[in-house]
């Protein structure tokens, strides 16, 4: 009895490995793409770009996975599936956890793309308004929105500054503002979304950049980012170049902070330490695209706000000025 128990345990496990051969190497794929996503090759199609942006959610290719382990008792896949979890773990296990407490040097910021078809400006202005921000950016402003924004935010924040479509608005001083030139060169109409500032918080001055990157499309032969890489090498440049020491960008950059196309930006200035914000599309959102990031200055965490009546999320991000 116990030779047959033994030789029914032994074809148990034979059997789990040759049954979990195909799920296991999934597994290990799964992992391979995770940790090393950065060598998947952006040609043709910019294939390596798309894979960052919806990388996070490569982990729920662990679920089945490890349900097919578990249901046909195959040890080898869960072992296997320990690896993709423990690149994901790697990668984006800290954004989980709990932002650390507000300090007094604190300053909090808010980035909204407020669609340019937006049913109701005054009410996102107001929702806006009650969101107890220091800086608020905007993007696709348009002609006949902008009165609604500068009558209900004037009373909070009395300083503002708007360049072609996007604008800063603000609780402390302005100053030195100007366009940015982050214009795609194949572009010849008029294109002007981007600007620059010097806010004159209680702690010091600080650079703010507001940004709108050119958009991204998802098509049958890949992703189309070239304009929007460019333009984010052209900012990239104007912020090395900034003189002033603290500097916070805040935008809808059309990329996530793991797409390679915006390279140019995440090597110079740090990203959100804690939370995923997902800001994008506001319904389901999936990717996080409105994006906060700062130079000499530490994002401590990020999060998104209530819907608007724009196609993306606010989101909302403290910054521990050091």
């Amino acid at each position: 009895m116990e030779r047959a128990a033994a030789e029914s345990a032994g074809a148990w496990c034979r059997g789990g490995r040759t049954r979990g051969r195909v799920p296991a190497v999934l597994a290990v794929l799964t992992a391979g793409l995770l940790a090393f996503h950065r060598t998947v090759p952006n040609t043709p199609g910019r294939v390596g770009s798309l894979l960052e942006s919806f990388l996070p959610w490569l982990g729920l290719a662990v679920v089945p996975l490890l349900v097919y382990g578990l249901v046909r008792r195959t040890p080898v896949v869960l072992v296997a599936v320990l690896l993709p979890v423990a690149a994901w773990t790697r990668l984006f296990g800290d954004l989980l956890l709990p932002a650390d407490p507000a300090g007094p040097r604190d300053l909090v910021v808010v980035q909204h793309n407020v669609s340019d078809i937006n049913p109701d400006p005054a009410d996102t202005a107001r929702a806006l308004a009650g969101s107890g921000a220091d800086l608020i950016a905007l993007e696709e402003l348009v002609p006949d929105a902008l009165p609604a924004y500068e009558r209900v935010l004037a009373a909070r924040y009395p300083h503002h500054v708007v360049r072609g479509t996007v604008g800063l608005w603000s609780r402390h001083p302005l100053s030195g503002a100007r366009t940015l030139d982050i214009k795609p060169a194949d572009l010849t109409g008029p294109w002007s979304r981007g600007l620059r500032a010097v806010a004159a918080t209680p702690h010091g001055e600080v650079a703010v950049y507001v940004a709108h990157l050119p958009s991204v499309r998802i098509v049958p032969r890949g992703m189309t980012s070239g304009r929007r890489d460019e333009s984010a090498v052209r900012l990239g440049r104007e912020v090395a170049a900034e003189p002033v020491g603290r500097v916070v960008l805040l935008g809808d950059l059309n990329g996530t902070v793991d797409d390679r196309g915006l390279e140019p930006l995440t090597s110079r200035l740090e990203v959100p330490r804690r939370g995923f914000a997902f800001s994008f599309p506001a319904g389901l959102p999936l990717v996080r695209i409105d994006q906060v990031m700062a130079r000499s200055a530490t994002v401590a965490g990020i999060g998104t706000l209530p819907a608007t009546g724009s196609d993306h999320l606010p989101v909302r991000a403290r910054i521990a000025l050091d």
